[in-house]
């Protein structure tokens, strides 16, 4: 194994302090495990070129939280800097005028007689509007011709049609008010049914949970390390939420059975919740604890250590329901 550079040292000591694996930290940046270890053990020879290790670094820095300009002026002399040999051979090239294909010196021969078919279809395109305007002129005259020879019958005919649709329109209109202001009552009784359904559920659930928090007992059984376990009581329900809210974090959580509910990076801001009630006892792993809040049914409730000093910390959480005491 080759020896850690002073950068490689310094990325290491970070990543473990947040409680992260090099396999964690291939989740959160993307860049394959054997890249990372080269990182830390300044390998750089295992990379593609040397623009990917300055990227590859500057991901690194970004996924545990270091300022990515100041570990570059810092470390300069372990970063190698980047030249255009790195950039891939078929990037760089140009192709030479010998190698364009031959085909494309017929093309330049079809643009000579592109002025001529240009003007042929411009007498076409006229002469086809000029027969469109022609047609249309001799359809309104015949029209106006055959508006001007229609009966007077044909009129009287027409305004006497007229009347009976508007007294038709009236009665279906009339109709029409009666059945919406029918339709508008049912509906207004249907929201003011569900309104006072929605009430006294929420009426209810406050209740209960009211009625829970009051009995619900979380007390420390025992601390060790960074784990600790505690025990849930005097409570029907148990209800576990983590909240992230200055970085993102490694969270890990399992049954006693060691059945994982989640097991992946929580994002800084994201809340996950997990109903608890059917099992017996939960562990808890937080990879970066600074910043992580617990709820318990609702309650917000501390972690064990002081997240400065202890940065992974894991939760136990046995639960008793109040119904089997």
């Amino acid at each position: 194994m080759l020896a850690l550079t002073e950068l490689g040292q310094r990325l290491r000591q970070e990543r473990e302090s947040k409680g992260l694996s090099l396999e964690d930290l291939q989740k959160l940046t993307k860049i394959q495990k054997r890249y990372l270890l080269g990182i830390e053990e300044g390998n750089y020879e295992v990379m593609p070129g040397k623009f990917y290790v300055r990227a590859f670094i500057k991901q690194y820095c970004e996924a545990i939280g270091l300022d990515t300009d100041a570990i570059f002026e810092e470390y300069k002399s372990d970063i190698p800097s980047t030249q255009t040999e790195d950039m891939p051979q078929q990037l760089s090239r140009v192709r030479s005028r010998k190698e364009i294909p031959q085909h494309t010196k017929g093309v330049s021969k079809a643009y000579d007689y592109l002025p001529t078919v240009l003007v042929v279809a411009g007498v076409v395109v006229v002469g086809i509007i000029i027969w469109v305007i022609a047609q249309n002129i001799v359809s309104d005259k015949n029209k106006e011709q055959a508006n001007q020879e229609a009966p007077n019958s044909e009129v009287q005919q027409s305004n006497t049609q007229e009347e009976t649709n508007e007294t038709t329109a009236k009665n279906d209109n009339s109709k029409s008010e009666d059945e919406q202001s029918a339709a508008d009552k049912k509906e207004k009784e249907k929201a003011g049914k569900e309104k006072a359904a929605k009430e006294k559920a929420e009426k209810e659930k406050a209740e209960k949970e009211k009625k829970d928090s009051g009995k619900q007992e979380y007390k420390e059984v025992q601390k060790t390390g960074r784990s600790a376990t505690y025990a849930l009581s005097g409570t029907d329900a148990f209800n576990l939420e983590v909240t992230s809210t200055q970085a993102d974090t490694w969270l890990d959580v399992k049954n006693g059975k060691g059945n994982a509910f989640f097991s992946s990076i929580l994002k800084k801001g994201e809340t996950k919740e997990f109903d608890l009630t059917k099992e017996t006892e939960a562990r808890v792993n937080i990879g970066y604890s600074p910043g992580v809040e617990l709820k318990v049914n609702g309650k917000a409730v501390d972690l064990p250590f002081d997240s400065s000093k202890q940065v992974r910390q894991v939760v136990t959480i046995q639960y008793q329901p109040a119904e089997a005491q």
